[in-house]
């Protein structure tokens, strides 16, 4: 019989569908998120991290080859901040939202935020992609990333290098 309204048919895939559900215990509209983050982030993984102590967790679609920048700017080098750029869209916490806390500087376009109890930084909204996250590539659980590529970047002179940068706006656009 036709599926009724707002169902979808499946048709010869119906039992591997409620299969699939019933093996990972998942809800129709569960299974479906992962479906389409599948399909949405063809080519890319998800890596799950968070903070030392573990009270921040979140979730990120990334290439499992990393991109990642060592900027020399005051506060990277202070912090040892290397990080590569997502989307907001491919960004996810899942928990410990209350937990972070936020340090601005100079432009406050740059929030740096990290863990009230343990002071690690996971992630961080740049400055030069204010609508995305820098994440830590050393903050990711094991498993996911296949290589690390280190690109130096001279945020000493930070308006020049992002202007001379031909990607690096462009890297939290989805």
């Amino acid at each position: 019989e036709p599926p009724g309204p707002g169902a979808i048919d499946f048709g010869a895939q119906s039992g591997r569908w409620a299969a699939f559900q019933e093996r990972h215990r998942l809800s129709c509209e569960e299974a479906a998120r992962l479906l389409l983050d599948a399909y949405e982030y063809r080519g890319l993984v998800k890596h799950t991290g968070g903070c030392h102590c573990g009270a921040v967790r979140f979730e990120v679609w990334a290439s499992a080859d990393l991109h990642v920048f060592n900027c020399n700017c005051s506060i990277c080098t202070k912090k040892q901040n290397r990080h590569f750029i997502v989307p907001a869209s491919r960004f996810k916490l899942l928990k410990g939202a209350d937990n972070l806390t936020t340090y601005t500087f100079n432009t406050h376009r740059a929030q740096h935020t990290f863990c009230k109890t343990c002071g690690v930084q996971s992630f961080y909204t740049p400055r030069s992609n204010p609508d995305g996250y820098g994440i830590a590539p050393h903050c990711l659980d094991d498993g996911t990333v296949q290589t690390i590529v280190t690109e130096d970047i001279n945020g000493k002179e930070w308006e020049k290098a992002v202007r001379e940068h031909k990607t690096i706006r462009d890297m939290s656009k989805p």
